[in-house]
């Protein structure tokens, strides 16, 4: 369970990142603060998955489930309200 814990705080994370870095490129532009989101977002799933994997090794599933589920009903959320 201490992997889904982490997988949902990681996915929540990365759900935040993503949005920043939507919101900031479509309001026009570039800076260094949405290419540090934009790689940050990427990076975390594996730094988060490879450290579960080497540490909770039993986890690593969860944490990836975790992740997974966040990201699709933050997603599906966000979605719905932009749309009402």
């Amino acid at each position: 369970m201490v992997g889904l814990i982490i997988g949902v705080v990681s996915g929540l994370l990365q759900f935040r990142l993503l949005t920043g870095f939507t919101r900031v490129v479509s309001c026009g532009g570039i800076s260094h603060k949405a290419v540090f989101m934009g790689a940050s977002q990427f990076l975390l799933p594996f730094i988060v998955l490879l450290g579960c994997a080497f540490v909770l090794g039993d986890s690593l599933l969860w944490a990836a489930a975790g992740m997974v589920i966040v990201l699709v009903v933050c997603s599906f959320t966000k979605f719905l309200a932009a749309h009402r």
